[in-house]
């Protein structure tokens, strides 16, 4: 089942009002309910935020390893900076 952002909503913890996954500092579960993302390739965008630090724009996850064009059109609805 594709998440949506209601489904994400549902699931966040926090009283934030957004729904947005930020690829700045959510964790590797966090980063697992975006569509196309799973432990790998959530992995290797916490490991290129560790190695070369924040991401200035949600365009700037298309540098990490594995994450193609197509993913970052099923993502980018979805998440923030």
């Amino acid at each position: 089942k594709r998440l949506t952002r209601a489904d994400l909503n549902e699931n966040t913890n926090n009283n934030d009002s957004s729904s947005l996954v930020n690829i700045n500092n959510a964790t590797k579960e966090q980063l697992e309910t975006l569509s196309g993302i799973g432990e790998t390739k959530a992995t290797a965008i916490i490991e290129y935020r560790n190695n070369n630090g924040k991401f200035n724009k949600i365009e700037d996850i298309l540098n990490v390893n594995g994450i193609s064009e197509t993913i970052f059109n099923k993502i980018k609805g979805l998440i923030t900076v």
